[in-house]
């Protein structure tokens, strides 16, 4: 399994923000929000200016692209633990 975030901002942005923070994981740059499309999360005109970001999400997606567990919310500081990302991995495993 691996992480991966997704977002507006530039690959320089992504990559200053994850130096910073120590993030050890991708991530990637979808400026045209093809991909926040397509998982239905883009939050239009909530950014910088009234730019188009993507709604705060977080996805378990299998090998085949299947969505198999979502966590969205309408604020940024609200995300899903650790914890509650495992135990949905876990109920998935069984």
């Amino acid at each position: 399994m691996q992480p991966i975030a997704v977002s507006v901002d530039t690959p320089q942005e992504n990559a200053d923000l994850a130096k910073r923070a120590g993030y050890t994981f991708p991530l990637v740059s979808d400026r045209n929000t093809d991909v926040i499309r397509k998982y239905d999360v883009l939050h239009k005109g909530m950014g910088e200016g009234g730019r188009d970001i993507a709604r705060p999400a977080e996805f378990l997606i299998d090998r085949n692209g299947i969505v198999r567990w979502r966590n969205l919310t309408e604020s940024f500081r609200v995300r899903a633990t650790p914890e509650e990302m495992l135990e949905a991995v876990k109920r998935l495993s069984r």
